[in-house]
């Protein structure tokens, strides 16, 4: 029979979302609820692999909740991208005595997981990403605050649009997907979507839509740019040199990122980093954590790799239809 595990580390890893403090603050104290140390790995696997651990208490995570970033720090590794940064890094979990690690981050993180669960130790990883790029789950912490981030941004650009009678392009951010671009839109009622999973209008037709749109009645236009599509000053630049109606382009960037997570936010980071703590009591290793049709499950890190996560063409439809 398998030893229980007395020692468990949490890292975060990739980009910072907000309720990352919640997923560790969720962490910690489910781990010194049920009896186990918990050791904090500032900086990622990049903090791993230099050794930058600390014993962490309950009143470590105190007042972290309402907190956007993570406070053990993230940054990128490069390094652990290679067997030899693996090996080290699974050597150097056994200098701490960590048995068991939570990792928080996206698809990127996981792969890390995966070579540590291959060496020996027990990983579970935790969906943090503000994109909800990850096909295992209907959920990744951070998204409801970025898309909140991005929806109060557009709303006060829209009022200085239509007080200038101007058409605007914002970008926001989400990798390679278009989920923080498609719900903004729906929520902030843009005229337009440029996303990579839609197909794109070409500028003669989004040009002719703007001039039919100022014909209709239309003081402003709004237009949802994805970060994949990107060339938002391009556009804006094209826009007013054929239409002469002024055009401005506005880059959100790393503002989506920070704040305070939601309320919804910190109930995902505390359910999921709490069955995180769980199911390496029970031994597993290797897993995902993903919301999925309302419940809280866990998949092979492997499976969960391989699948591929499609956008709701219904809600593409609903944008469509009510701009």
């Amino acid at each position: 029979m398998t030893e229980p595990i007395k020692t468990i580390g949490v890292l975060t890893s990739g980009g910072d979302a907000p309720g990352m403090n919640a997923a560790i603050r969720a962490v910690v104290r489910t781990a010194l609820a049920k009896g186990l140390r918990v050791m904090g790995i500032r900086k990622g696997y990049n903090g791993l692999l230099t050794g930058d651990i600390y014993e962490m208490e309950r009143k470590d995570v105190s007042d972290i909740i309402q907190r956007g970033g993570t406070m053990l720090y993230t940054a990128r590794c490069p390094e652990f991208k290679e067997e030899e940064g693996q090996v080290r890094g699974a050597q150097m979990c056994k200098v701490f005595g960590i048995e068991g690690l939570v990792v928080i981050g996206g698809d990127g993180s996981f792969k890390g997981a995966e070579k540590l669960a291959g060496l020996g130790i027990n990983t579970i990883c935790v969906p943090g990403t503000i994109d909800l790029d990850i096909a295992c789950t209907d959920y990744t912490i951070g998204f409801d605050t970025a898309v909140n981030t991005a929806m109060d941004a557009i709303n006060k650009i829209r009022d200085t649009s239509t007080s200038h009678e101007r058409c605007s392009i914002v970008e926001v951010m989400g990798r390679d997907a278009g989920y923080i671009a498609l719900w903004s839109a729906i929520t902030s009622g843009a005229e337009e979507l440029i996303i990579p999973e839609k197909e794109l209008l070409s500028e003669e037709d989004l040009i002719r839509d703007i001039i039919q749109n100022r014909h209709k009645g239309k003081r402003h236009n709004l237009i949802i740019v994805a970060e994949g599509i990107g060339k938002s000053a391009e556009l804006a630049a094209k826009i007013e040199e054929v239409t002469g109606i002024e055009t401005r382009a506005t880059i959100l960037g790393h503002l989506q990122r920070g704040g305070s997570p939601t309320a919804l936010d910190r109930m995902h980071a505390a359910m999921m980093g709490s069955l995180a703590v769980q199911l390496l009591t029970e031994g597993k290793t290797n897993r995902v954590i993903a919301y999925k049709n309302g419940q809280y499950v866990d998949y092979d890190i492997n499976e969960a790799l391989q699948m591929k996560k499609t956008i709701d063409n219904k809600m593409i439809e609903v944008c469509t239809i009510l701009a």
